[in-house]
């Protein structure tokens, strides 16, 4: 289920059918990092936790990759109610 789930994040981001939250865009400045990174990271990484919403039962998932430059960075993502792909944040580790 992980791998289907995953398939999905990915074909998201190569249609372009997603948005970065406001925190997850000063997250980005913060670690000098470029939306670009934020899509090779999922595009490269492996889901490593699925999270579900207690007030909400929304599932999130945190995914572990790899920046264009190579380090590695994580996000946590979730599927929004108009079904395109929501970055919540993203940091590197």
């Amino acid at each position: 289920m992980l791998a289907r789930a995953l398939s999905r994040f990915r074909r998201l981001v190569l249609e372009r059918r997603y948005v970065v939250t406001l925190h997850a865009d000063d997250e980005l400045d913060a670690d000098d990092l470029t939306v670009y990174d934020l899509e090779r990271v999922l595009l490269t990484g492996e889901i490593i936790e699925r999270q579900r919403d207690r007030a909400t039962a929304e599932s999130k998932y945190r995914i572990r990759g790899k920046t264009i430059g190579g380090a590695d960075a994580e996000t946590v993502i979730k599927i929004g109610v108009n079904g395109k792909l929501v970055f919540l944040t993203v940091y590197t580790l």
